[in-house]
């Protein structure tokens, strides 16, 4: 189902009511100023029943007196007349209304009231409401200003922005662009989002062709897989999504909640998510302009084969360590272009070129040249031009003129930077370097210099398939599906190839318990629904029979307490491993019970795990749990001894394709281990990506599961399968 909404009558009405407009209220004058000065040519109705006349029009009493429905309403008055102004616009016909009111969910008690009635409204009348507690939105493409905060005429450009923060929408992500020659298409302060959020504008942006790039600056989310959706959606229409999001400290966290009211979520579960559909997270603000402007400017090259050409030695050292940092490739300057290079009289070389190539000041004199011999090499594929020389003397003229001939004629893209000075003796303007800012992307800092490279390169990989793209993040939380079920009951064997259970298998009608960590046989029966084979296990009532069971698998053995009351039975020293005969057997049974009930007085025991010692293998993590704002997640990372070395668990949104599967795996330290580290056979990595498959269908489809741990999971090698001795199933 395409739940895309039409945000038209926001970003491109015919006519507009201002509700509150008042030359004497500095926010809704500054509105009404701009809107009508920065080039809107629909109609302007200011609404204010104290004026007759304001801004040479008439003023209406209400909206119900406007001589037309409008396209748009913006209210701009005391918060308690809000919800009866938006319900009086929507009971006409009006489609949508922006709400810049604040003093809502953000504020108090009462305001959270409000809020909620507000949203109410909204579905009631279907009318769309952004805000409230909103700065307001632009259309610069069409010259549609509705904000007090935008201190000059915002030139069209290709960038889409969509904040959480107002006051950062325009006072400074708009502003700090502005001032570099960088322009948006369009700007969307999202406020409290009582109707519309950070989604609904991204997924218009995303169907809109002059939108080269998406910024967003993203405090919390609601629903944040239907954003995963989104930015999906978006990545697959060739559009890149860059975001700035906050969070990562818990003094973030609650700055987050007391500005907007939202939940700020985990931020390694956010990191995931991003990951996992092709999102860029960006530091800063000033960063995500830098690459922004790359986006805007380039489409993305067909591979990393980077060329770097400097005016510096030690600059050009420096960019070669930071396109490595990158995973940019530098192929060698070699052949007919290496030799039309040397054979420059005014180049000053010695014998050969090297990538980068180190042109010296002399280059700058002849950067046509140069780069016309290094363009038509087909072995790069995106270029960077490091200037480190003055950007405002009369040499920087000459060298500005030959920057703006390459960047027009160059069929790929040509990064410029230009490091040195910008403070001009003579403040004529513009400057040089100003007259290439003009017309292309500049760079300033070499380190965000490669960042916007390494940016356009990543935005043209292919993004992995799905047989429902658009509505799959959306459909994988239980918590919010009408379909979800829980799992049924299979039999057990030795070891997993990772394969998926029957098409379409679920875990319906299995009755789990509530609010607690599931036996050993519950625990098996319910993963093994979804193809997920746990290690052959016997389940001892009696020290003879645990002695028979492991005559039954063959020496040696381990064993286990089995006790929903001690999840973690290393702590309680209740786990012998590598018993060989029948006395160590029962001795053990005898010790394990023993030092389970001393550690968990009155525990509840179903009797001792009777398993084979399993072969040499790699250890591995793979476990799901569920998150406040994304409910279900899976995650997978080194296991056993390992976890306390590497600590580099990767974190996905179920569900999780084997494709994405691999690429989480590939991730983590652990790749490299499986790979078949120092000599080591590689390990069954398409066996660990079918386990962390199954793990996410089992965290889709079973709402009733609060964690779940597969650890250590032993991944033999290739072809060999995986072996899970342990799991813990906790319930809600």
């Amino acid at each position: 189902m395409d739940t895309r909404i039409d945000l038209d009558p926001l970003f491109s009405p015919s006519s507009v009511a201002v509700v509150g407009a008042s030359p004497d209220s500095w926010y809704s004058s500054q509105l009404m100023d701009n809107l009508l000065e920065y080039g809107f040519d629909g109609t302007v109705y200011p609404v204010n029943p104290s004026r007759e006349e304001a801004w040479g029009r008439t003023c209406y009493d209400d909206v119900s007196e406007l001589p037309e429905v409008v396209d748009l309403v913006v209210v701009s008055i005391p918060r308690e007349y809000v919800v009866e102004t938006v319900a009086e616009a929507g009971g006409m016909g009006v489609p949508a209304a922006l709400v810049i009111t604040a003093g809502f969910a953000e504020a108090d008690e009462r305001g959270r009231e409000l809020e909620a009635e507000l949203a109410a409204t909204a579905q009631e009348y279907d009318i769309r409401v952004g805000g409230p507690n909103c700065i307001g939105l632009a259309n610069a493409l069409e010259g549609t200003v509705l904000t007090s905060t935008c201190s000059r005429r915002p030139e069209p450009g290709s960038i889409g922005l969509v904040s959480q923060s107002g006051a950062l929408a325009f006072t400074t992500f708009f502003e700090r662009a502005a001032d570099e020659d960088v322009d948006f298409a369009y700007i969307a302060s999202t406020g409290n989002e009582a109707d519309l959020s950070v989604t609904d504008y991204v997924d218009y942006m995303a169907d809109d062709p002059e939108v080269s790039v998406i910024c967003v600056y993203l405090e919390g989310l609601e629903d944040p897989r239907r954003f995963m959706d989104a930015a999906a959606r978006a990545r697959r229409n060739g559009t890149p999504v860059l975001v700035v999001k906050t969070g990562r400290t818990s003094d973030a966290e609650a700055a987050t909640l007391s500005h907007t009211g939202s939940v700020a979520g985990d931020d390694d579960v956010w990191q995931g998510s991003f990951d996992q559909v092709g999102v860029e997270r960006v530091d800063d603000i000033s960063d995500l302009l830098v690459r922004a402007s790359a986006h805007a400017a380039f489409d993305p090259p067909e591979s990393d084969r980077v060329c770097i050409a400097s005016t510096s030695g030690g600059l050009a050292g420096h960019l070669a360590d930071l396109a490595g940092e990158r995973d940019l490739s530098l192929p060698d300057i070699d052949g007919d272009t290496e030799r039309a290079l040397l054979d420059i009289d005014d180049l000053l070389t010695f014998g050969e070129m090297h990538n980068p190539a180190d042109i010296r000041g002399y280059g700058a004199d002849v950067l046509p040249e140069i780069t016309d011999a290094l363009l038509a090499d087909d072995g790069f594929d995106a270029y960077v031009l490091a200037v480190g020389l003055p950007a405002v003397d009369e040499r920087a003229d000459a060298i500005a003129d030959d920057l703006l001939e390459i960047g027009e004629t160059a069929d790929a893209p040509v990064f410029v930077l230009w490091t040195g000075r910008k403070d001009p003796a003579d403040l004529d303007d513009p400057q040089p370097y100003e007259r290439v800012r003009a017309e292309m992307p500049l760079f300033y800092d070499p380190a965000r210099c490669m960042d916007a490279v390494a940016s356009l390169v990543r935005s043209g990989a292919p993004m992995a398939e799905s047989d429902t793209p658009d509505r799959r993040w959306a459909n994988g939380d239980p918590r919010r599906s009408a379909n979800a079920t829980d799992g049924t009951i299979d039999e057990g064997s030795t070891r997993s190839t990772g394969s998926t259970g029957p098409a379409g298998s679920t875990g319906s009608d299995h009755d789990l318990p509530d609010d607690r960590v599931l036996t050993w046989s519950e625990a098996e029966s319910l993963v093994r629904s979804f193809g997920i084979d746990l290690l052959r296990t016997g389940v001892a009532g009696s020290s003879d029979e645990a002695v028979a069971y492991a005559e039954e698998i063959g020496y040696p053995v381990a064993l286990k307490v089995d006790s929903p009351d001690v999840p973690h039975r290393s702590d309680a020293d209740a786990v012998r491993l590598g018993l060989s005969d029948a006395d160590s057997v029962r001795d053990a049974y005898d010790a394990v019970l023993e030092n389970a009930r001393s550690h968990v007085p009155g525990a509840d025991v179903e009797g001792v795990l009777v398993q084979p010692m399993i072969a040499d293998g790699t250890e591995a993590f793979v476990g799901a749990s569920t998150e406040e704002a994304f409910g279900p997640t899976v995650t997978v990372g080194a296991g056993g001894t390992l976890v306390e070395a590497f600590d580099d668990a990767v974190v996905r949104i179920p569900p999780v394709t084997r494709e994405e599967a691999r690429e989480a795996i590939d991730e983590t330290e652990l790749s490299r281990l499986l790979e078949g580290y120092r000599g080591e056979e590689p390990g069954d990595v398409e066996a660990l990506a079918s386990l962390l498959e199954n793990v996410s269908r089992l965290a889709s489809e079973v709402p009733a599961i609060e964690e779940l741990d597969l650890n250590p999971v032993v991944v033999h090698a290739e072809g060999e399968g995986v072996s899970i001795p342990d799991v813990l199933v906790k319930t809600r």
